[in-house]
């Protein structure tokens, strides 16, 4: 047998690694599925088309939208309990996919476990607001009201366990508050009953700026780390003395097992998409704040944020 010169080992090798780089294509070299569980021209929709436009230019590949609207925006996580851990397919993450698995036993899938984060981008901004005739000027004014007229007050927001809904019992709880709550489907519906006198105060997303604008509404406060870049007058509810702050963070997340290579292309992308001037004008226009965080640390936020949010379900009988 001849014997295998260094020469002819090294070509054999240089030929294996070539292989082996043929066998791994770069990422991505197909279109990649974007889930979006909101029916298509909301503001949550909106702000997620136009990172996937900047995306798909980065990459050089289509980053496809599919609307997935209904069963209270989960039905992006349940897609992704049956997708490639590839990266072809990834989804929007709101809070409503950490919280209904709390409050739906049918749903098997645990929003921590069972899938991988890639990328915090956003959250909502979500404020107390009265009718513009209403006595109370500020929070305090209201709280302390709703202290010595135990049980009078009713309050609105787009449903049962929603951030809106939680936010608030929150700080009632805070204060020992008797008050009645009374869910709606959806915010238009929330602001119509508060404007109509059904309700005293809503805690609601910023659905209501054109009101607060329109001189309709008093935005009493907002329950974001910063004040409202269009509301700078009004305080954030920690500036005033109360102890809740809801950011409501959303991002992009994928099927559990992914690829750390994979998951850094995706975030990365998404990030400087995140960045551009197009998006950051959308969030402003929005009152949206720009909450970038990595995977791994938004994945633990999540982790703290589920028993946070367990133990005030409890508290307020909401578990099955």
């Amino acid at each position: 047998m001849t014997p295998i010169s260094r020469r002819s080992a090294l070509a054999g090798a240089s030929v294996l690694v070539a292989g082996s780089a043929r066998a791994q294509p770069r990422f991505p070299d197909r279109p990649i599925k974007l889930i979006i569980p909101w029916a298509a021209g909301g503001p949550a929709d909106g702000g997620f088309r136009i990172l996937a436009e900047s995306a798909a230019r980065k990459f050089g590949q289509p980053v496809v939208v599919e609307n997935k609207g209904g069963a209270s925006g989960v039905l992006g996580a349940l897609a992704l309990q049956e997708a490639k851990p590839d990266g072809y397919t990834i989804s929007q993450m709101h809070m409503s996919v950490l919280r209904q698995p709390l409050l739906n036993p049918q749903l098997r899938y645990d929003p921590i476990v069972d899938l991988t984060y890639i990328l915090q981008i956003t959250g909502f901004v979500m404020g107390i607001v009265v009718r513009a005739e209403a006595p109370w000027q500020t929070l305090p004014e209201l709280l302390a009201y709703a202290k010595t007229h135990p049980g009078k007050l009713n309050w609105g927001t787009l449903g049962i366990g929603s951030t809106q809904h939680l936010a608030m019992e929150r700080l009632g709880m805070a204060q020992g508050l008797a008050w009645t709550h009374a869910p709606y489907r959806g915010t238009a519906d929330t602001l119509r009953a508060l404007l109509g006198g059904e309700i005293d105060f809503a805690s609601e997303s910023s659905g209501w700026a054109p009101m607060v604008q329109a001189g309709k509404l008093r935005l009493l406060a907002v329950f974001t780390a910063e004040r409202a870049r269009r509301f700078p007058d009004a305080p954030t509810v920690r500036e005033l003395g109360y102890d809740v702050v809801v950011d409501s963070p959303g991002g992009l997340i994928g099927p559990r097992g992914m690829d750390p290579a994979v998951v850094k292309v995706l975030a990365d992308a998404f990030r400087a998409a995140a960045e551009e001037p197009q998006h950051r004008q959308f969030l402003d226009n929005m009152d949206q704040p720009l909450l970038l965080l990595d995977g791994p640390a938004y994945r633990d936020a999540m982790a703290r944020t589920y028993v946070e949010e367990r133990e005030l379900l409890k508290q307020l009988k909401l578990l099955p």
